[in-house]
Parts: C-alpha cells; structure tokens; sequence
C-alpha cells in the first residue's frame, strides 16, 4: 500500500514546520532580551542618577560639617562659649558664612539650648525649637544632620528674615547640621547651628544639570510639593506627587513608575528624605525620558523581522533541495527492509553512499547477520542454563541439610538450656518454648505455641510485660530491656530483645528468663551473716585499737622492739575496723539500713572537705590535687557526708594507683538537670577484663606499677551504692593514652527534693 504522503513531502513539511517554530522562537527571544536590556539600560540610567544627586543633597551637609567641625573642637571657640561672649561669637559667625555663603542659617546655642550668638538673628537669649535633631546631638555628644520641615516662626528665630512677614503656617524643607561643643570633661557647652533652607533654591545647581543632561530630570519636593527641579520654570507642576506615591514614600521605600512631564513620558523613582525622627518630610526625584528607547526597540524590531522573513526563504529553498537528495536511497532502504521482513534473513541492502544512510544500510546488514548468530548462541546458552540449574539445585540441597543440622544444634542449646526461652515471630506468636520454661511455668509447649504472646503473659502472671513487648514491636524502639518481677512467690530477671530480619524490620521477640530466687536468699543470707560478724567484731576490735593506742602513747618504758611490735599491731587494728566499717556500710545500704539526711548542699564545699582529708596522703606519695570545681554550680539535694565519703574514696584510688609525683585532677559541670563530678589521675588506663569488676563488692585491680595493692575491694560499690541512693549514676572513662576518670552524677535542687524526702523517710 502506497503511503498517502511520501517521504519527502514529511521531510519538507517538517524542516518548515522547524524553520517556523525557530525563527518564531528566536524573534520572541530577541525581543524579550532586548526589551530587558533596554529595561536594564533604563534602572542603571536611573540607579546612576539617583546615586549622584544623592551624593550631591549629601555633600551639601557634609560640607557643612567638615567645615564647623573644627571651629567646634577648638579650645578658644570653647572658651569663648563658656564666657558668653556674644560680641566674639558673632564676629566669627560672621567670618564662616563668609567661607559658606550658601548657609541660611548659623547660630551659636548655649548649654540650655538658647541663642547665644547667630547671623541676621535677633532672637538671644530665646531658646530655639528643633525637635529631635537638637536632642539626639546633645544626648549623643556628636555631630547630627538632618532635613527638618521648620515653621516660619522657626527660621525667623533663626535669622531667615525673609520668613518673619510669612504667615504662621508656612513651612520650609532645611538642611539642618548641629554640631555640639563639648568641654574638658565631656560635658556639653553649646551647639552650632547651621542650616540651608533648600526653598531658597528654585534650580537645581548647574553641574548636576550639565551631568543629568536634558533627557534626565531631577527634583526636589517638600513632602508632595516641588521645591527644586533641573527643569525650565514653565514646565514645572506645582504639585507633582499623588496620594498613591506619597503612600508609598510614607513607608520609607523607594517608588518606581512611569510619569508624564510636559509633553514627554518618563521613568521615575523617588527616594524618600526623613528627618531625624524618621518621619517622611519630602524627597528626591529622578525622571529619565523614555523615548529614546522605545524608538531604539522599533527599530530592531523592525530589522529582526525583515532577516527573519529572509531567512525563512532561504531555508525552505535550502530543505526542498536536500529533501529530494536524501529521500532516494531511503526509499530503496525501506523496499530491502520489507524483504527482510517477510523472513528473506539472507537479504541484503546494497548502499555505498558515505553518509549517514550509508551507514544506516550497513548497520541494517550487520543486523541481520547478528540475527542468525544469535540463534545459535541462544540454543548453546540453553544448554548451559539447564547444567547450571542442576548444580544450583545440588548446592541448595546441600544448604538445606547444612540448615537443618544448625537447627538441630540450636534447639538442643535451647532444650539443655536452665533459663526459660520464649520466642515469637513477627505477629508476636509464640514460636518457640523450651522445657526450662516448661518447667518454670508448668505448661505443656501445644498450650503456648502458636498463641499471642499477650495470652501467655496474661496465663503466666507476665502482665507488666505488656507495654515493654508493645514498645519493643516499634521499629524506633529497637533493641533489649531487663525487668524484674515476682510471679507466684518466684524473683525471675526477665530479658527482653527484638529480632530484626535482613532488612531491618521486626521479626519477633526473645524472652529469657531467670529464676534468682533462690541466689537472692542465699545472697541475703551471707549479706546478714557478714553483717552480724561484722558487728560482734568492731565492738572487740575498738577496745583493742583503744588499748593499743593508750599504751604506745603512756607507756614509756617500752623497747624499740616492743613499740614497734605494737605499733604494727595498733595498724592492722585500725585496718580490720576500717575493713568492718566499709562491710557495714555496704550491708546497711544494701538491708535499707542506712539513713541518708538529704539537704541543699554546695558541691564546691564538699570537695574541699574531700581533699582536706586525702591531703596528707596525697603528700605522702608527692602526688598533686588540683580543685578545679568553682562556687558558680548550682547547689545539690543530697547527703553531705555520703557525697564527702564517695569523694574521698575516689580521691584515695585515684592517688592509690597513680604514679609518685603525678597530678589528680577533681572537676565538676553542669549537664541538664545534674551536677557531674569528675575525678581523673595519670596512673596506666584500666584493662578491659578488669573494667567489669570495678562497681563489684570484693573485686580489685592488679596495678601494673605497684602490684597487688591492699584493700577490701568495697571502696567503688559502697560509691555506687550511695549515688544511686541519689538517684544519680557513676561510671568509668579511660583517657586516649593515659589516665582514668571516675565520674558520678547528683541531682540539683528542684528536681529530685520529692525523692530525696521519700528516701530519707
């Protein structure tokens, strides 16, 4: 079937189709980054003009204060101020205005603000009214300019002498310099004044016209109405702000628009002059005429529209040429083609041409070719892939037995196991309920398995479980928990961990339990029974060290021997009380025995009292204590001699284990709600095989250094004890090189006070 257009027809009509959507494009974009650039063009001319008529408004002022700056900080003009002495002033007034002839307005004030001298004034002695300008240079000690909007009554005061015969509610727009005289001390002793009254000037000054040129036009108004132009008298507008733009310039921001001047059209922007108090009092205008441009954009219109339509020609002209020169050897490629279709694979397209068709035709053959190869290199992978479907089946055989030998392994662990393993899948069924548990509970495995852990619990008395297998099913809450319960007379530690698949969800929870009942009885029992040896002991020990101590200190008649015999015998007295003292200690914590008297205490108090009593020690072995803990901590709820007996016991190992004439460190900061007290030494860091020793009763630590070093091995437990009687925690840091910190927490006062009460109750 022939087609109803050919190909070269399609080739045509899209190369024109192509040709108009890029010359319509193009002309658009032209026209868009022309209108642009001559916007651009525009706010730059503006911007430039704006920024240069600024700086002329603002020269005027600072010519004025470079110029009385230095007659101001002058020692005789000072002087001269101080006496009053108008006669002096006046001349030397006299003498600026003849430097700054433009100035309307130059007065001396005193202290009080009252005309102390001027030109053209005959107001001395009244005090003159300038509402915040003259504050703010008084208050601030310096230099203030401004624009102010003064009545007539004002400037006639002043000296402008000309507005004395104008009505009491005329108002002119002044350019207003104060410039206070300061004595020796700093206190002030008067101002200068100097004004220039901008009403006075109908013209703008000739440079700024020659700069702005005549397509510029640039104005000053006094709030809406026009004081100052570049423009001939007879086309200026009395009143050349609207309601709108003087809305605008209110606010403190800069207005942008189009404005018609005389017979020419505009681009304008104001900028808004304030006063000292930041009220709106009038403004600068500049206005750019726009005709210049719009005329330019005319005529590149005009210029891109004539290229483009020659364009368009030239291209359709150039595409009917090429369309007949490529769609020839096409056709020919599209015949072979159909061939090829109709299964004729030993078809091939003959095409020489060394262009892309060329190559299009023997791409077309090496296709074909590779049509044939790849049939035989389809059968061939065939075969492979069955072979390596076989080898995969062996391999997942062998895997599967590998499997299920770990899981008999596993359940055997499980099965031998003497704590109770309860495992759920991810639906929180029970899965898995080894005999311990069995044992423990006295279930059968087909009561368990397969139902919901929440019907087990509520079957076993696990009830308080519930919330902590709910937060261990959300996916943040990840990870393992220990709980104690009591369940029909039983102490069981609970251990509770989730399971997580290989993508991280939740897979289930382990539940291994422990019965400890037994093991606490037996702990209680040996706890009471040290206890009360302990106890039948100090009482004869005290009476021992008493009588040792009285005859080494009255009996004069003792040997050298004999003294020293006693002497070591009154040591290891003293060393089984302490030893008795610290078991006694350890067991009263422990039986809840022991008061604690809680109070507001100073943390920094307490480690002056802690080192006092390590002192002599320290000294003994040349070791330094620095107190770094300052008075500005916040005070702690808590026990002051338990708080004072930690910290001496960490103090004691601190310098116990550290090398002679190395330095022990006592810090303390804020964290949060808690005070952390830090104790660090220089002694070799602790091994990780030791580290769980170190909050234990009866375990110490080899020092490399010094041996076995003597002790009971109760020091840190009786200090764990007492912090967590705080509601507080201790714990180990190992320094990078070496150096150990033993640290422990106290709460401040606010939050535990509750707590403290109940505990000392």
């Amino acid at each position: 079937m022939q087609p109803r257009f050919g190909i070269r027809t399609k080739l045509l009509l899209s190369i024109l189709a192509i040709l108009l959507i890029s010359y319509s494009t193009l002309i658009y974009s032209t026209m868009k980054t022309m209108s642009a650039s001559l916007r651009t063009e525009v706010d730059r001319n503006l911007e430039t003009n704006l920024t240069y008529a600024r700086s002329q408004y603002r020269d005027r002022a600072n010519v004025i204060n470079y110029s009385l700056l230095q007659p101001a900080t002058a020692p005789v003009v000072q002087g001269h101020i101080g006496a009053r002495d108008r006669k002096w002033l006046d001349e030397r007034l006299k003498r600026m205005h003849r430097v700054l002839p433009s100035l309307d307005i130059l007065l001396v004030l005193d202290g009080k603000k009252r005309i102390l001298a001027g030109i053209d004034t005959t107001s001395y002695g009244e005090e003159l009214y300038l509402p915040g300008i003259l504050d703010q240079a008084v208050a601030g000690k310096g230099v203030v300019s401004s624009t102010e909007i003064l009545p007539a009554a004002t400037l006639c005061q002043a000296g402008a002498q000309r507005y004395c015969e104008q009505e009491s509610n005329t108002e002119a727009l002044v350019n207003t310099v104060v410039i206070p005289v300061l004595g020796q001390g700093g206190s002030v002793l008067g101002c200068l004044v100097a004004a220039e009254i901008l009403n006075n000037q109908a013209t703008l000054p000739s440079d700024l016209e020659e700069v702005a040129g005549n397509d510029v036009e640039v104005s000053i108004t006094q709030r809406d109405l026009r004081i100052a132009s570049s423009l001939p008298a007879t086309m200026r507008d009395a009143s050349t702000l609207s309601p709108k733009v003087i809305e605008v310039l209110e606010r403190g921001e800069v207005y942008r628009g189009e404005a018609r001047i005389g017979s020419r059209d505009y681009e304008t922007v104001i900028d808004p002059i304030l006063n000292s108090r930041g009220e709106f009092v009038g403004s600068i205008s500049v206005a750019v005429a726009i005709e210049r441009f719009r005329e330019t954009r005319r005529e590149n219109l005009g210029n891109i529209l004539a290229s483009a339509f020659i364009g368009i020609l030239c291209s359709f002209g150039l595409a009917f040429l090429a369309s007949r020169h490529f769609t020839g050897p096409l056709r020919q490629l599209a015949s072979s083609a159909r061939k090829i279709e109709q299964g004729d694979l030993d078809q091939r397209v003959e095409g020489d041409q060394d262009d892309e068709v060329g190559a299009l035709a023997s791409s077309f053959n090496k296709m074909v070719q590779a049509l044939k190869e790849r049939d035989s290199i389809i059968n061939k992978k065939t075969n492979d892939l069955q072979e390596l479907n076989e080898q995969l089946e062996r391999m997942v055989d062998e895997r599967t037995s590998a499997l299920v030998m770990e899981m008999g392994r596993l359940e055997a662990v499980l099965t031998s196991l003497a704590e109770a393993v309860v495992v759920t899948d991810l639906d929180n069924r029970v899965v898995l309920f080894n005999p311990a548990a069995q044992q423990l509970f006295g279930m059968v495995p087909h009561r368990v398995v397969g139902q919901p852990i929440e019907q087990v619990c509520d079957l076993v008395g696990f009830t308080p479980l519930l919330e902590r297998i709910r937060e261990l099913a959300q996916p943040e809450r990840a990870g393992g928990t220990k709980e104690e319960l009591t369940v029909k007379g039983k102490r069981l530690h609970v251990y509770l961990s989730s399971l997580s698949d290989e993508f991280g969800n939740f897979a289930g929870i382990v539940l291994s339990i422990r019965d400890v009942t037994v093991e606490q009885q037996v702990d209680r029992m040996k706890t009471e029974f040290i206890s009360t040896v302990s106890h039948e002991l100090k009482t004869p020990l005290t009476s021992i060290k008493g009588s040792l101590q009285l005859l080494l200190t009255r009996s004069k008649w003792l040997t050298d021997t004999e003294r020293q015999l006693l002497t070591v015998c009154f040591r290891n007295t003293q060393r089984l009380i302490r030893l008795i003292s610290e078991i006694l200690d350890i067991s009263g914590i422990e039986s809840g025995g022991m008061v604690f008297k809680f109070k507001p205490v100073s943390i920094g108090e307490l480690t002056v009292y802690a080192v006092e009593e390590i002192k002599s020690y320290a000294m003994g072995r040349d070791i330094t204590i620095v107190n770094t803990v300052g008075e500005h901590l916040p005070r702690v709820y808590g026990d002051s001699d338990r708080l004072i007996q930690v910290l001496t016991n960490l103090l004691s190992n601190a310098v116990k284990f550290s090398p002679e004439g190395k330095v022990v460190m006592i810090s303390a900061e804020q964290e949060g709600n808690y005070v952390v007290v830090s104790v660090a030494d220089k002694g070799r860091v602790i091994q990780w095989s030791d580290r769980d020793k170190l909050f234990k009763k009866f375990q110490q630590i080899e020092c490399h250094e010094r041996g076995k070093v003597g002790g009971t091995g109760l020091g840190l437990a009786i200090c764990k004890e007492i912090v967590e009687r705080h509601h507080g925690r201790i714990f180990y840091t190992a320094a990078q090189e070496r150096g150990n910190t033993f640290s422990f927490t106290v709460p401040i006062i606010g939050e535990t006070d509750a707590k403290g009460q109940d505990s000392h109750s």
